[in-house]
């Protein structure tokens, strides 16, 4: 076929969950992605409860958990200063977010990805590797012209979809602006193996001297950690010894069950980026539509980036099946709804990295003064429902100047 219903440049996890639920509903796809085989990027592996209720509804729920997908049931948080026994103590359960959800799902990336671009193809879509875009043109009469195979190929569609990612070509080639705040910290992310002594249910987040982290159990003596520092130390873990390094980082006192982590070996590449959050007033073009992070992205301090891609989809896929209108009329509403999702998720991440991610004697007694606070008035806690149970479950003023000068102990 050279025309399609629709072309979806990448074929990561939201461009292949996208080909699947169309193909799924009888409409034609083709899938087009740049690699020959998925590699570990650090990033989606944890898709909180409310993105798990997404991937329910767009019927790729079993799917995960045959591919290897696991739920975890506790969350710690640790932080210098308090009784390591005491926070395992006051451990968040994870089914209280969603109903029916048992936690957060897990899963590996390249596993992920790999599983979704197969399940596509048997769907019904025309699944293609190792391709080049070289044009991608949305307008009256979208179509992409691409390299595979030593060929050259112009595919036609009523709608072209950018699935591609932060450096997003599609987006680009739409004209569609993207926006980004000022970064706050430094990110870095690693797959570590052998690390059998961490229970596989248990997430946890902490903050001990000038280093934050967080870890997520994959499974099989596999753990996702982060790590976040500060901005002007872009060089702290640099060099062949970096993953080294940066894993010594988590011998905390805090956190005696880092030692786990510690005594573990890295399993893949060591990424380090800014937190910034990015967006895009208007997802779409004429001819074209963004999912995933080609239409913006979160601060990964809170996780989320594989929730947002799954709520696109669902909300695109709902879009495309319910008729003909393919217009940009028809994606206003996706518009309108992500703009404030975003907005949410923006406010209730810069509020996390404020706490966990920020340094020094004063940050530390400003995240103790909250903790205390907190255990007093779960009020101040409200934006992590947002994390949790959706960005839409937290009411309006959680999201506002005078509860953020709340949560952080200053004066409104």
């Amino acid at each position: 076929m050279t025309s399609y219903d629709l072309i979806i440049v990448g074929g990561g996890i939201g461009g292949s969950a996208l080909a699947t639920v169309m193909a799924r509903a009888g409409r034609s796809v083709l899938l087009l992605e740049q690699s020959l085989t998925y590699q570990d990027r650090v990033r989606g592996e944890w898709i909180a409860p409310w993105g798990v209720d997404e991937v329910r509804q767009v019927g790729l729920y079993d799917l995960l958990l045959g591919a290897g997908g696991h739920h975890l049931s506790r969350h710690v948080t640790f932080d210098e200063g308090r009784d390591p026994a005491a926070a395992e103590a006051e451990a968040l359960p994870l089914n209280i977010f969603r109903p029916g959800v048992p936690g957060p799902l897990c899963i590996g990336h390249p596993k992920h990805c790999q599983t979704l671009f197969d399940a596509a193809g048997a769907a019904g879509a025309e699944t293609l590797r190792g391709v080049t875009v070289t044009e991608a043109v949305g307008g009256a009469a979208p179509h992409v012209t691409f390299e595979v195979g030593g060929e050259t190929r112009t595919a036609t569609a009523r709608l072209l979809v950018g699935a591609d990612g932060r450096t997003s070509q599609v987006r680009e080639a739409a004209g569609i602006a993207l926006h980004q705040d000022k970064p706050h910290h430094w990110f870095a992310g690693l797959l570590v193996e052998g690390a059998e002594g961490w229970r596989d249910d248990l997430q946890a987040i902490g903050t001990e001297g000038d280093f934050g982290f967080l870890a997520f159990p994959q499974g099989g003596g596999k753990v996702r950690v982060y790590g976040g520092y500060a901005l002007d130390e872009a060089r702290r873990f640099k060099g062949d010894d970096g993953p080294r390094r940066f894993l010594d980082a988590f011998a905390v006192s805090c956190s005696p069950e880092n030692r786990h982590l510690v005594a573990g070996r890295p399993a893949g590449p060591l990424f380090s980026y800014i937190n910034a959050d990015s967006w895009t007033d208007e997802p779409f073009a004429q001819g074209v539509v963004l999912v995933g992070d080609a239409a913006g992205w979160n601060d990964p301090i809170i996780g989320l980036g594989l929730s947002i891609t799954y709520r696109d989809v669902r909300i695109v896929s709902d879009i495309l099946t319910a008729g003909d209108d393919w217009s940009t009329r028809a994606f206003a509403p996706f518009a309108e709804e992500r703009a404030e999702r975003m907005r949410r998720l923006r406010f209730a991440a810069s509020l996390q990295a404020a706490i966990d991610m920020e340094f020094g004697d004063a940050a530390r007694a400003r995240r103790h003064s909250y903790y205390d606070r907190g255990a007093v008035d779960p009020s101040l806690k409200m934006h992590g429902i947002a994390v949790m149970a959706g960005p839409e479950m937290a009411p309006p003023e959680i999201f506002t100047e005078d509860h953020r000068a709340r949560v952080l102990g200053a004066q409104a």
